[in-house]
């Protein structure tokens, strides 16, 4: 079983700015929740009830979010994350120096404890939860998996990328990693989109790798090593993402999970028709 679910929320949340000068870009609210907190569910929902969030300056915000609140009025939507909060354990650590994606996992060893684990994104929502569908794979093929999605041309650059092999529908065993390739050096399509089960082996890894693009120390390095010496799987995932680290991304998150809402659905999508319809005239 994962138990274990780590959560690098360390970023800066520049391509948000100025939204998020004084908040994190995890606390950015997707209509009535903050990002980080679909992805505390995620985790949840998938059956992990232990979870490690890698924060760093100005982030306080997301340690006061999962506090136990002390608001008389309450909510639904508190009493539902106050529900599931007393069924959970949250930890937090925070990375001293932003030097990439690789750098935060490194401080989760310790709490990982030679088990495998779930490593999401803060600042990703997927839609349906993609994490139980990992789990299932890491279960089948013993080693681990990453969550890739088909990205436009065009985009690839902004992405690591995969060359792998077809072994059943939706499921490939990686050959080899890419950290955002010029586009006629991409090996596909394929595009790891920031969901992952780990063996403890990563953080060996880890420790060997350089710094890498951009200055950072890159996760894909060290899956590229694991790769070629553990073997790694990667699962297309099907269902919707939205990188809430990007403007475009976050409105549409807000606009297509706000019509699908049971509160406020209808009457946002009657809005929205009228908005449409008389900007044609």
């Amino acid at each position: 079983m994962i138990k274990k679910c780590v959560i690098p929320a360390a970023g800066l949340g520049t391509r948000m700015l100025p939204i998020t000068k004084a908040q994190p870009k995890e606390t950015v609210p997707v209509v009535h929740k903050p990002v980080i907190q679909y992805v505390v569910e995620e985790a949840y929902l998938s059956g992990i009830k232990e979870i490690l969030i890698i924060t760093g300056k100005g982030k306080r915000a997301i340690e006061d979010h999962f506090d136990r609140s002390e608001l008389l009025n309450k909510s639904h939507y508190l009493e539902e994350l106050e529900i599931m909060l007393r069924d959970l354990d949250i930890f937090y650590v925070r990375q001293r120096d932003p030097k990439g994606l690789g750098d935060a996992v490194r401080y989760a060893e310790a709490f990982v404890d030679d088990e495998p684990f779930a490593l999401l994104l803060g600042d990703n929502i997927t839609n349906p939860p993609c994490t139980r569908m990992l789990i299932d794979v890491f279960e089948r093929y013993k080693a681990s998996v990453i969550a890739v999605e088909e990205v436009e041309v065009s985009r690839l650059s902004h992405h690591g990328v995969i060359k792998a092999d077809k072994v059943e529908k939706g499921v490939f065993r990686v050959e080899d990693l890419v950290e955002k390739p010029k586009v006629e050096e991409a090996p596909s399509n394929l595009a790891v989109i920031g969901r992952y089960i780990l063996s403890p082996k990563i953080f060996e890894y880890l420790k060997k790798v350089g710094v890498g693009y951009g200055g950072e120390i890159q996760l894909t390095d060290a899956l590229r090593e694991m790769c070629r010496q553990d073997g790694l799987y990667a699962y297309l995932y099907l269902g919707k993402r939205y990188d809430i680290g990007n403007k475009l991304e976050w409105l549409k998150a807000n606009v297509e999970l706000a019509l699908r809402d049971k509160e406020i659905g209808e009457e946002f999508k009657k809005w929205l028709k009228t908005l449409i319809l008389n900007s044609f005239k």
